[in-house]
């Protein structure tokens, strides 16, 4: 056990004032729980009773709705369960409530740092004037509900107001970062079809500038819709001449300070619970990335949750989650406004300018949330930083991790060079429901090398191979009750095909994910994988088929396979096996022109580590790669119960991949 809840501190948490409000305004409910501090009995009655879990989530929380909400749960199915049909609500509502008491006590809500930047604190009364000025160009431009809003941004407060005055006019959201190549943007904004890209000129990364003007200009050429884009000038010269850098298109191009110009008052469009807020993408592994609808209340009753009643984020707090736009953990940290604290955004490297870097910046800005990922850790553990001896991390109380597994060995490093104090919370979801299904709670203890419990009103279990629940053995990840912050939908799948079989079909009415757990004796989650081929480097997703789109395209590469094998004590280890054409050879400048390729035309964050020339890639007979069983070959599985050679199209490939494991 490494972190104990502290008495005094859970008799005081939102957590426990929660479960006060749900004991009185349910005293007959069977299960209900009588001890407000016990998380396992809260845990179990708000899973079997979700209808009255939500409504109090409603409640506690006062969601603003123009009508009445109707039944918390109307129609309890998955997919297509139906939560408050007649609310009447935006997203932005919920943020704004707070800024006005936030403005009085001198507390900003947005603090935007970035490499050789000065710090730049957005008062909350500023951030509610640019978001009403831009909604306002928007509308100007013709935005209505339900058109798309798209930003190719790093994580800078810009992007955050960006989306607040999309949210708020009705529009739908979608974002990535400029760490992408424009194809790879294009890949996933051009799905959406949007009228309006607001952008920026370039962004900071390992003491770099990078100018991003070119890239910029065929992501605009790509999206053939637009109407309206809005360039953030990043490069430190004049905004106008910035504007004027980009080449002529069927778009009007304006900067920001024109776009977020004048006084006008923020007019909210009041929509329904399932009205699409914002749209992220899946990793692309089989092909184009997938389109994931989220729509404002789910997101909304979510995000308020698992932020506040799990994490105790509120007035008075500062969050900073290293993120970029393109992942999830960028939506789940706008939360942070929702609870009225104060967020962290920031355009560079964790690393810059030395490993060290996000404890730096959390102790020079007094950062009671930190976010980060195993990678960083293990990073900081092999650099040997010492973070709290380094650096003035008082007012630190709580480390949030995710996007692999963290290794009981890098929560004890936390522990010892962080604080005994700071409650570490490791959690695991996805961006198929933009939030965490476990995590960690103030009243429940933290153990090394295990998710400390599932949140409230999620439903997990982990399932064996006959659709049966376990605990103490590793199983699939199921989720066996709805949640609000399921998708309302996949974009372009007018009859929900392809939505049913990303996560029903294999267990009919449970959501499968794709991860194999452990849940113990004592509700705490052990992680031990993805189930499917997604490659997640230092938190940040990306699927296969960006990378084979850019390795492909090189004339001596006649096809590749990518794999992110996670190693022992949390490192991770990512292999591309390439298949050459005849008479090509894998010399040190083959090489260096695929990692170059995977750098400029998918993602510099999934450069790979080691490019192994390979006899051949083995497929199903229908010509799909196997990667995920390839994947189970280099972590050491048996080759004869691994896979069926009898499904696989050059069975003899097995056994040369085998003999490659790492170690």
């Amino acid at each position: 056990m490494l972190w104990e809840p502290d008495a005094d501190t859970v008799a005081v948490s939102a957590m426990v004032e929660f479960a006060d409000l749900v004991r009185q305004a349910n005293p007959d409910s069977p299960g209900v729980p009588t001890d407000a501090s016990d998380y396992d009995r809260l845990w179990q009655w708000s899973t079997e009773n979700l209808g009255a879990f939500w409504q109090a989530v409603w409640d506690y929380f006062d969601v603003v709705s123009d009508t009445d909400p109707g039944p918390a749960l109307a129609e309890d199915r998955m997919p297509g369960a139906v939560w408050f049909p007649d609310a009447r609500i935006n997203y932005v509502d919920q943020v704004f409530r707070h800024g006005a008491a936030q403005d009085a006590a001198g507390r900003p809500a947005i603090v935007d740092l970035g490499e050789g930047r000065a710090a730049r604190a957005v008062t909350w009364a500023e951030l509610r004037s640019r978001t009403a000025a831009l909604a306002h160009t928007l509308r100007e431009v013709g935005v209505r509900p339900g058109d798309r809003v798209v930003g190719y941004l790093p994580n800078i407060s810009e992007t955050v107001i960006a989306f607040l005055a999309a949210a708020s006019v009705g529009a739908v959201w979608g974002a990535c970062g400029q760490d992408y190549s424009a194809p790879a943007a294009v890949d996933r904004l051009g799905q959406l079809e949007p009228t309006v890209l607001i952008t920026a000129d370039g962004y900071d990364y390992g003491g770099k500038p990078r100018d991003q003007r070119a890239a910029v200009d065929e992501l605009r050429a790509g999206l053939p819709g637009l109407t309206l884009t809005v360039l953030v000038a990043r490069s430190g010269g004049d905004e106008q001449d910035a504007v004027s850098s980009l080449a002529p298109g069927g778009d009007r191009v304006v900067g920001w300070a024109a776009a977020t110009a004048g006084e006008h008052a923020l007019v909210t469009e009041r929509v329904a619970f399932d009205h699409p807020l914002w749209v992220v993408f899946s990793s692309g592994t089989t092909g184009l990335p997938k389109g994931i609808v989220h729509g404002h209340g789910g997101v909304v009753l979510e995000h308020l949750k698992a932020g506040v009643l799990h994490s105790d984020l509120g007035p008075g707090e500062t969050f900073f989650w290293f993120t970029s736009p393109s992942w999830m953990m960028w939506n789940f940290q706008v939360a942070g406004l929702l609870a009225g604290a104060t967020i962290v955004t920031y355009d560079g490297s964790p690393a810059h300018p030395g490993p060290d870097g996000l404890w730096r910046m959390a102790a020079e800005n007094a950062v009671t949330f930190l976010g980060t990922s195993p990678g960083y850790v293990l990073a900081c553990i092999k650099a040997g930083a010492r973070p709290a001896a380094e650096h003035d991390l008082s007012a630190l109380r709580m480390v949030g991790v995710t996007g692999a597994t963290l290794p009981a060995s890098s929560a004890e490093w936390l522990r010892d060079e962080v604080g005994a104090r700071v409650q570490i919370n490791s959690i695991s979801g996805g961006t198929d429901v933009v939030t965490a299904f476990v995590g960690a709670a103030p009243n429940v203890p933290v153990w090394a090398g295990e998710l400390s419990c599932r949140l409230l009103g999620v439903a997990l279990a982990a399932f064996d191979p006959a659709g049966e629940p376990v605990v103490g053995e590793v199983g699939e990840l199921v989720v066996t009750r709805p949640m609000p912050s399921m998708p309302v939908r996949f974009w372009n799948d007018p009859d929900g095909a392809r939505y049913h079989d990303a996560y029903f079909d294999t267990y009919p009415g449970v959501w499968r994910h794709g991860d194999w757990v452990t849940v113990t004796d004592r509700g705490s989650v052990e992680i031990h994988g993805r189930s499917d081929s997604t490659l997640n480097r230092n938190g940040i997703r990306m699927g296969s088929a960006d990378i084979y789109q850019a390795v492909e395209s090189i004339p001596e590469v006649a096809e590749a396979m990518v794999l992110g094998v996670e190693q022992p004590g949390g490192g991770y280890w990512m292999p591309l096996f390439v298949v050459l054409r005849d008479g090509a050879e894998l010399d040190d400048a083959l090489a260096g022109r695929i990692k170059a390729a995977v750098r400029d035309k998918a993602s510099p964050r999934h450069v790979p580590d080691e490019v192994i020339a390979a006899p051949g890639v083995p497929h199903t007979r229908t010509g799909k790669k196997l990667e995920v069983p390839v994947k189970r070959l280099l972590l050491g599985a048996d080759p004869s119960t691994a896979v069926d050679r009898t499904a696989v199209d050059e069975p003899d490939l097995i056994d040369w991949y085998a003999a490659h494991k790492k170690g």
